[in-house]
């Protein structure tokens, strides 16, 4: 993997730029994909590695009633971010996988069958591999383990020397498995597998708060370091029957775990170098796609323009407020399942009842919710925040159908403000905080328009509420430089993630939508060039549930089969 420092940054940012142009869905036309799909020989979605040490967690059906981790996890989802820090054992560590990137269920219709996670994916395809680096944690010897959802285990990548410490410490490294999304979506798919990183830094940040942890994303970390510290630049044990591309793993993130509760100390990048040098590997790749019908160059060439180098580490402020805001005392249901639960319960909606209105209070707790804050999940990340909302609002109590903006911040209203049409005069809305009219419609009328912009979608017209997260874009990347384009869309992804567990939380569901018109959502509100595009969308209501799917367990250990209902 070469390192980007090796091409000019500006003439890099353009080529980013470029690329995101290029992949755009418009009304004449969608981003270049598949003219076919063969169902049958989909990639595949769990990668092992062969000639390991392997070492199985316990699963959450397995964790004694009286273990303190059992008991935080039946905490209700009110009180999450309030657990002290648990101790770190196998039980707490198997706990905090499970429930950010392990299997929660398997579904099956007819002779199909699939498995859902607790980080969701774009079209369910699961880009995202993990490894854990721990060093003086109980049971487990010091080094890189790879995490393998399908069965809820570690497998032993890269031993590593034991070094006495009395402080166990744990990282968790995300790459993507880039071919699984370029098989279904073509040159598209890197925007997807960053939103699904980002999905799964927010799974990640949810369940280590349910255990009393905190988690950091360290991005002072360049992506040859971590290439190198994952072991996912040694491509001779990535081996391909074709195209190399299908089974190599792009470095994306490293995250941090404060097992004291308090902010990890940073990593550094010499440091992880030199482990990884060090280190006894093993272990050989499983096959992700041995005959791929396809290429997709483009995909490929944005990765390495966006790569990032070792930088030095810089301390961000936290924003301000410490908790968030509670949910009202009007909804008493409201966050009141288990964490446990409603982390596993969560499924992304395939169909909305039109007729279903969100209330007025369940509104203000989403708007609340959304607003940036040094609470979870929005203290995982590095930098302030880059993403406003624009609302499309079909059925809210005491909102009449129209498009809104949540700005969540007032650097980036003041930024936005200027790009948008004149024909807008935005003004609050009384008893929302924190939500602006643009403008106001027909019932029909706003549920055509929000169809229509999201790929002709009826999921985005049947729903109560479809938010599309506006980023500013163009000053981002000229200021940070490429590998910004990552970062956006992973803080895009973690907004999902938020979106989902709330929606969740209120007894409804949600879905992601990575298909919409990209310019025509910047041309409803007058937004031109580059300076905000929209990354992602989605999509709030009450399920429609088909109950002809089966669901049975994560595990076949667990529990009997069920049925959705």
């Amino acid at each position: 993997m070469s390192d980007s420092s090796q091409s000019d940054p500006n003439a890099l940012v353009v080529q980013v730029q470029d690329y995101h142009q290029r992949t755009k869905h418009r009304f004449e036309g969608y981003a270049k994909g598949p003219e076919t799909l063969d169902w049958d020989a989909q990639p595949a979605p769990f990668r092992h590695f062969k000639g390991v040490l392997v070492v199985r967690l316990p699963r959450l059906s397995e964790i004694p009633t009286h273990s303190p981790v059992y008991a935080a996890l039946q905490r209700p989802f009110a009180q999450l971010g309030q657990q002290s820090p648990l101790e770190p054992s196998l039980d707490s560590l198997g706990a905090w996988l499970q429930l950010s990137l392990g299997i929660t269920a398997w579904k099956s219709y007819g002779p199909d069958r699939w498995a859902v996670r607790a980080n969701p994916s774009s079209g369910n395809l699961h880009p995202v591999e993990a490894y854990v680096l721990v060093r003086g944690f109980p049971a487990l010897s010091d080094g890189l383990y790879h995490y393998e959802p399908e069965q809820h285990q570690l497998e032993l990548r890269a031993v590593h020397s034991s070094v006495t410490t009395s402080h166990p410490s744990v990282a968790v490294i995300l790459t993507s498995v880039m071919w699984r999304e370029q098989w279904k979506y073509g040159e598209r798919a890197f925007r997807y597998c960053q939103l699904d990183t980002g999905h799964a830094q927010g799974a990640l940040r949810y369940a280590a708060a349910a255990l009393g942890w905190t988690l950091a994303e360290q991005t002072h970390l360049g992506t040859a370091t971590l290439a190198r510290l994952t072991g996912v630049d040694r491509l001779e044990e990535f081996p391909a029957r074709r195209h190399p591309e299908t089974e190599r793993e792009e470095a994306e993130i490293l995250l941090a775990l404060g097992l004291d509760g308090h902010r990890p100390t940073p990593l550094d990048a010499q440091e992880l170098r030199a482990l990884a040098d060090q280190a006894q590997w093993q272990g050989v790749a499983s096959s992700i796609d041995p005959y791929p019908m396809y290429q997709w160059p483009p995909v490929a060439a944005v990765a390495q323009a966006s790569r990032s180098e070792d930088q030095p580490y810089l301390d961000t402020p936290p924003l301000a407020a410490e908790l968030p805001p509670q949910y009202p005392d009007s909804l008493p249901l409201v966050g009141q399942q288990a964490i446990q639960q409603l982390i596993i319960q969560r499924r992304s909606a395939q169909r909305f009842d039109p007729d279903y209105v969100l209330s007025a209070e369940g509104f203000r707790v989403l708007l609340a919710r959304l607003q940036p804050s040094a609470s979870v999940p929005w203290d995982t990340l590095s930098h302030p925040p880059r993403i406003a909302l624009l609302a499309f609002v079909m059925n809210v109590e005491g909102l009449e159908p129209g498009i809104y903006l949540i700005p969540r911040h007032p650097d980036l209203w003041a930024d936005l403000q200027p790009h948008l049409s004149n024909q807008y005069q935005p003004e609050p809305v009384p008893g929302f905080d924190g939500l602006l009219r643009l403008m106001t419609t027909e019932p029909l009328a706003v549920k055509r328009l929000s169809r229509s912009a999201h790929c002709h979608q009826d999921i985005a017209g049947g729903s109560c509420l479809t938010l599309g997260m506006l980023v500013r874009f163009a000053t981002t990347l000229e200021q940070e430089g490429p590998s910004a384009y990552r970062a956006l869309y992973r803080e895009a992804g973690l907004i999902g993630q938020l979106l989902y567990l709330e929606a969740e939380a209120q007894q409804i569901r949600g879905t992601g939508i990575g298909c919409f018109f990209d310019d025509p959502v910047h041309t409803l509100v007058g937004l031109e060039g580059m300076s905000w595009q929209s990354l992602y969308h989605f999509t709030l209501g009450l399920p429609i549930v088909d109950s002809r799917i089966e669901t049975t367990p994560a595990y076949t250990d667990d529990l009997s089969a069920t049925h959705d209902a």
